[in-house]
């Protein structure tokens, strides 16, 4: 193991209660895209914005289309090395509470319990009008069988299940809708332009004020809804160290940074102290 693995085992080895908080970097290698390169700055287009969403038509239909193409890509993503040796350190009680970013659900295939989502599940649908929940499986076979002609497209996958699609026919894509009431069907996952909601943040900062350290894996920090933690460990003296390839928001708070996949370091980092 490298001086930083050394470094990172001591780390673990000198907190009880570390807060784990990961991002999209952590599950690149399940072949789930991430949002930023290696310098922070955003690939691709801008994403939907939720108050665009629930406005407009036209943005939900071009949502629902590149989802219907994109989802079963994210769906069949299965938890990397990473995530199972995360739940390893968490079950051998060497990491301590989780917190994540992302909505692929993967931290709980892989066996870790009690993970708080900050952005949601992108395998949850919600109606805005009744508040109906519905698995994202079913809304996919309404899709397919509303959209035949669309149900054989091929894509490159973007993050969150989205895909690099622009359908030519939007005016004849029939949107999903609630069974219950016939009303707007929304993925359950904090779009961009939305805040957490208020319950999810109240448990978050519960978790940070619980811990006596935070560590950081496969995320940027470039949204508000990480770095506040950063800033609040950083604020309280509790250390901070990431796992990231690439920089971050908050490089210049923490105590030990590792530039490198967590499908690598994680593994090496649970053969060591589990």
């Amino acid at each position: 193991m490298t001086a930083d693995g050394d470094a990172l085992v001591a780390f673990v080895e000198r907190h009880r209660r570390i807060l784990v908080l990961s991002g999209a970097g952590m599950s690149t290698a399940s072949g789930i895209p991430d949002y930023r390169d290696r310098d922070g700055v955003r690939r691709g287009k801008t994403p939907v914005q939720g108050p665009e969403f629930r406005k407009m038509e036209a943005v939900r239909k071009r949502y629902w289309a590149r989802s219907m193409v994109g989802y079963p890509a994210l769906s069949a993503a299965a938890p990397n090395a990473g995530h199972v040796a995360l739940a390893g350190l968490q079950a051998a009680g060497r990491l301590g509470a989780l917190m994540t970013q992302n909505v692929d659900g993967l931290h709980q295939r892989a066996g870790s319990a009690d993970v708080l989502e900050l952005h949601g599940n992108i395998h949850k649908v919600v109606c805005l009008d009744c508040h109906a929940g519905f698995s994202r499986s079913f809304v996919q076979e309404q899709l397919v069988e509303a959209n035949p002609a669309l149900a054989g497209a091929v894509a490159t996958p973007a993050p969150d299940g989205d895909a690099h699609l622009e359908p030519d026919a939007l005016a004849e894509f029939h949107l999903p809708h609630c069974v219950h009431c016939g009303g707007t069907l929304k993925p359950d996952v904090v779009f961009f332009g939305d805040g957490v909601p208020a319950d999810v943040t109240r448990d978050a900062l519960e978790r940070m004020t619980d811990a006596d350290a935070l560590l950081v894996i496969g995320s940027s920090l470039v949204v508000y809804s990480g770095f506040r933690f950063c800033r609040m460990a950083f604020e309280t003296g509790k250390p901070i160290a990431a796992v990231n390839l690439g920089k971050t928001r908050a490089d210049e708070l923490m105590s030990l940074k590792i530039e490198a996949g967590a499908e690598m370091t994680l593994p090496i980092l649970f053969s060591r102290l589990a």
